[in-house]
């Protein structure tokens, strides 16, 4: 046997390949070693070499596609699979991949128009259909994606993900008891499915069925102790019922799991309140509010515990802050107006009260606060304006009826004040307010019988001191009803025995029947209690 030299690298028809074949052949056999080392950025430098000295574009392509698409550089992925596809038309699997790119770039649209190519080449090709029907989801086409499914379970039964598929679908659709049932028979064969626990409990909540929300995020947190769906279940369902220390329990461990989620600080706060467990509650709130700081109703729940513990200051702040984020909250200018009411700043609360009404006129407790204001510094005809909106918004407001009646009073219009306390008295005849200012009115207005008309409702409801006692004698004397005053005096010293003036007058009803031992008693008793009262006795009387 002739001894013989080592063969030369040789071309595709047995002739010696030329330098940069060879070179071609080295790079992407390195590159080849390098990514089964785990070493992927240095085996695309490889490949890169590999093209530059002439290896089939193709294959570069398919080879530095696998790879990025390893890495998740999905969108260099994409760019690679791309030109592929145009280099080999016929490449299904590479316009598959090429579809996947796409889809985990989120450009669904392009992914699910991809998933139809590979589709109308290989009608059977599963992943592709159940692909595309991922797709629709996320389209938002729930009704077209549900027949994707159920074409992706013709081509294979026992497939959960097409199952699943048609579930999501179908819950998309508000579909749900179909929905549960093809959760049940994907648990019924897999019973820690975690996804289809975590829908389960989507569906419990969406139909406040909190005892499936509470079964499935039970068994899901059994397998997944840290897993946020069944933790958010759990915590929804003790706020249900009413289990508050479970729910901030429950919140708690999100905080801790998910720390960076909204959600969790702020839930966590609302359980902690409700538990009046202030400082905790505010902590929580302030950390929901540094992860989102435009989340109002962090600040208005902020706010609201800083009030009920009596810091004003911080309610403010909470308040201002909410109003800046939502300034067309008039409802919010209304609490920081009512918080400087409180802080004693009731010129600034006054104008705050102004400009909630000037730009919401609707609000109506607005209109009350600033009219009670209004006469506290008594600018009675101020008043009278806020406390007639009050009314034309609520024609039934008690409190907001007396007030516009006590403007009209001190403003001496007792007519009109008249006018309010009758409806009042006509919708709420119980109202003792109503009833005293009828009283009253009707004594400036000169009408003594319908003063002492109400003078006795008062009397017969057993709320009367003994002034109203008094009153009422008074307004029986005028009228010359003397034994109506006698038994009313009677009634105010009951009522307070040492009521000089009562025995005075006493004193006079007794005189007018010609009772003059009675009269006299009760005039050397009314002496003996308030002798000034002595200061008219010897004045000239009309006979």
């Amino acid at each position: 046997m002739n001894k013989t030299t080592e063969n030369p690298v040789t071309g595709g028809n047995g002739a010696p390949a030329d330098a940069s074949t060879q070179a071609a052949a080295r790079h992407f056999a390195e590159a080849v070693a390098l990514h089964l080392q785990g070493k992927r950025e240095a085996a695309l430098a490889e490949l890169d070499a590999a093209e530059e000295s002439g290896r089939d574009p193709a294959q570069i392509s398919a080879a530095r596609g696998h790879i990025q698409f390893e890495l998740r550089r999905f969108e260099d992925a994409a760019c690679s699979y791309s030109r592929l596809c145009e280099l080999d038309p016929g490449n299904s699997e590479a316009r598959f991949v090429l579809a996947l790119c796409y889809h985990q770039l989120g450009h669904h649209a392009e992914a699910l128009k991809a998933f139809e190519t590979v589709l109308a080449a290989n009608r059977g090709h599963l992943n592709a259909r159940l692909a595309a029907g991922t797709c629709l989801l996320h389209l938002n086409k729930h009704a077209e994606a549900l027949e994707a499914f159920r074409a992706a379970q013709g081509l294979s039964p026992d497939s959960d993900a097409a199952l699943f598929g048609q579930a999501v679908a179908l819950q998309m659709g508000w579909e749900f008891d179909e929905a549960a049932a093809l959760y049940q028979r994907i648990l019924a064969r897999n019973a820690d499915s975690e996804d289809s626990l975590v829908n389960m409990i989507s569906i419990g909540l969406h139909r406040k069925d909190y005892a499936l929300v509470q079964s499935c995020a039970e068994r899901l947190l059994a397998s997944h102790p840290d897993s946020a769906a069944a933790l958010e279940g759990l915590a929804a369902a003790a706020f249900y019922r009413q289990d508050l220390d479970a729910a901030a329990r429950y919140a708690r461990k999100l905080t801790e799991v998910a720390p960076q989620v909204f959600d969790n600080w702020f839930n966590l706060g609302v359980a902690l309140q409700k538990l009046n467990r202030p400082q905790e509650a505010i902590a929580a709130y302030q950390r929901a509010i540094q992860l989102r700081p435009e989340a109002i109703f962090a600040h208005i729940n902020l706010g609201v515990v800083y009030q009920d513990q009596g810091d004003l200051a911080g309610a403010r702040a909470a308040f201002e802050q909410a109003s800046q984020i939502a300034p067309y909250r008039d409802d919010l200018k209304f609490h920081v107006a009512w918080i400087a009411e409180q802080q004693k700043s009731a010129d600034e609360a006054e104008q705050l009260y102004a400009q909630v009404v000037e730009k919401n006129p609707e609000l109506e407790n607005a209109w009350f606060r600033l009219g009670y204001l209004r006469l506290e510094r008594q600018d009675f005809a101020g008043a009278v304006t806020p406390f007639e909106k009050c009314l034309a918004k609520r024609g039934d407001w008690p409190e907001a009826q007396i007030n516009l009646a006590l403007a009209h009073w001190r403003l001496d219009h007792f007519a009109e004040a008249e006018a309010v306390l009758e409806k009042l008295h006509e919708r709420h005849p119980e109202s003792l307010d109503a009833i005293k200012g009828l009283a009253e009115t009707a004594v400036q207005l000169g009408q003594p019988e319908k003063a002492l008309r109400y003078h006795r409702m008062l009397i017969d409801r057993g709320n009367a001191a003994a002034q109203v006692y008094y009153n009422a004698g008074v307004l029986a004397q005028h009228l010359n009803d003397a034994p109506a005053a006698i038994e009313l005096y009677r009634g105010a010293l009951q009522a307070q025995p040492e009521f000089a003036e009562a025995l005075l007058n006493l004193g006079h009803a007794f005189e007018s029947i010609g009772n003059n031992d009675d009269a006299r008693a009760s005039w050397i008793q009314a002496l003996t209690l308030k002798p000034e009262l002595a200061k008219d006795y010897f004045l000239p009387r009309a006979e």
